[in-house]
């Protein structure tokens, strides 16, 4: 059937074939992905929840914590430079609000990073049925043009343009039916993931209080 169809049919097809290999290389790669950043994260969080400071979490975390943790060393780390900068100021409320919103920053970058190709599973899931539509509309156009120039209504002779026709439309919901059931699982995967992102953010928050009322 696809050999035997329009050639515009057949480069329909052919894109969504591609989206189909596209949705399911995002699957695999953002599988690995989240999972890999979800045990990192948790195992650092692991690590520093014995910490008094600053200091002694970056410690824990060893020399090469930004491969290790990952946002949590960033996180540390802004709330130490954070603390240097700010070193001779009085006011720790304005100290705590700089950090915060240097945290705010770390944690907008890492929702973008994790979120990196969902949106164009979205765009798959909500554009392949209509590509799909718009190649079995074309194909079932020929049909009828085949049937003006045949002279004939005989069903035999517009049957297999149809059917090549329809399977566009099959390919299109081949290619979209995945890409929004994979979108919504990632959807929860990274709600989950931005959350453990959220407690790395206040275990930072609260050390760098602890220093500042160690200071005093």
């Amino acid at each position: 059937m696809f050999l035997s169809a329009d050639v515009l049919v057949k480069a329909v097809m052919i894109g969504l074939a591609f989206a189909s290999l596209v949705t399911w290389t995002i699957f695999i790669a953002k599988m690995i992905e989240l999972a890999v950043a979800q045990r990192k994260l948790g195992s650092a969080l692991g690590e520093i929840v014995d910490a008094r400071s600053l200091a002694e979490a970056q410690f824990a975390l060893g020399p090469k914590s930004g491969a290790r943790s990952g946002v949590l060393s960033a996180f540390l780390a802004a709330a130490m430079r954070e603390a240097r900068l700010s070193a001779g100021i009085s006011s720790d409320s304005g100290i705590k609000e700089r950090a915060a919103s240097s945290f705010a920053e770390i944690a907008r970058a890492e929702a973008r990073r994790i979120r990196l190709g969902m949106g164009l599973l979205a765009t798959i899931g909500a554009t392949s049925p209509f590509v799909g539509l718009f190649g079995t509309v074309w194909g079932i156009m020929n049909s009828f043009i085949g049937i003006s120039k045949s002279q004939t209504t005989n069903l035999a002779v517009v049957a297999p343009g149809i059917a090549e026709a329809l399977l566009a439309t099959a390919m299109g919901l081949v290619a979209a039916i995945p890409a929004v059931i994979i979108y919504n699982h990632f959807a929860r995967l990274t709600k989950g993931y931005l959350e453990q992102v959220g407690r790395s953010s206040g275990a930072a928050g609260r050390l760098l209080s602890r220093d500042l009322d160690r200071t005093h």
